[in-house]
């Protein structure tokens, strides 16, 4: 009874070892390369998004710094403005953060019920 059992067992492993082996065959290899590749542009685009946004940022704070003579703060301000404006472009590039809409509107063309109507 046992053999029999461990025999079907042994049947059915042959039988999806030689399924998956097949399988692997048809898949094609250049697959993998294509999505990293795609994986690799997406990285680059939100980080030279961030990055834009900070250079941005510490451009405007110095230049506010040198024509005001507040150093450092405006350096400081408009650098942390811009981190966020990075954060801010990011989330907007992945989905995260719906697009700004026109006032009054909402993101289905709806408008809004508060419209004082």
């Amino acid at each position: 009874m046992e053999d029999d059992g461990s025999e079907s067992l042994k049947a059915r492993r042959q039988r999806l070892d030689t399924e998956l082996l097949a399988r692997r065959k048809v898949e094609p290899k250049g697959g993998s390369n294509r999505e990293a590749a795609q994986g690799y542009a997406l990285a680059v685009k939100l980080s030279s998004e961030f990055i834009a946004g900070v250079i941005v940022g510490a451009l405007l704070g110095y230049l506010f710094d040198r024509f005001l003579g507040t150093s450092p703060w405006g350096l400081i301000v408009f650098l942390i403005l811009g981190f966020c404006a990075g954060v801010l472009n990011i989330l907007r590039s992945t989905g995260a953060v719906a697009q700004p809409g026109p006032a009054g509107w909402s993101q289905t063309g709806e408008r809004g019920k508060d419209d004082g109507k």
